[in-house]
């Protein structure tokens, strides 16, 4: 995750950059809304694409996993769309719950995080060790590394 998140970096600049050129934005503030919605597309285009074409990002690939089906065939761009929403679910409830618990300061960051890690821990409760989303999505990650041998 983060590597992907070094890689997306670049890719968020870039939109953001197109975005406020083209709206003339000339404060943070300014179209906030509209420029956070821009930036979820962007992202949900950048993962359907790649997920759909091969199944893997940048850094997927250089990591050597793949997503897939759990068929194993290749994931078609419905269900990657449907993941990559599911995926929110690392940080939407825990960012919803310090909102309505009108949480400051470090809870700010603590009660995400626990979202994340409770999320994270789910896959204890699976026996194939997917995460939830890629339970739900209908898909997998697989290891393209070869087994080692044993000697």
């Amino acid at each position: 995750m983060v590597y992907e998140s070094m890689l997306l970096f670049g890719v968020v600049f870039i939109s953001t950059l197109i975005f406020s050129t083209v709206l003339e934005q000339r404060h943070a503030l300014y179209l906030r809304h509209a420029l956070e919605s821009w930036l979820f597309v962007i992202l949900g285009l950048y993962f359907i694409w790649f997920w759909n074409r091969g199944g893997q990002t940048l850094a997927m690939k250089t990591w050597r996993i793949r997503l897939t089906r759990t068929d194993g065939a290749p994931v078609n761009a419905w269900r990657a769309l449907v993941r990559f929403l599911l995926s929110w679910l690392w940080f939407l409830p825990g960012l919803a719950l310090a909102w309505a618990l009108g949480a400051k300061g470090w809870m700010l960051i603590w009660i995400p995080a626990i979202n994340a890690v409770v999320w994270a821990a789910l896959i204890y409760a699976d026996p194939q060790r997917q995460f939830l989303h890629d339970r739900l999505a209908g898909t997998r990650i697989v290891d393209l590394n070869p087994p080692k041998k044993k000697q």
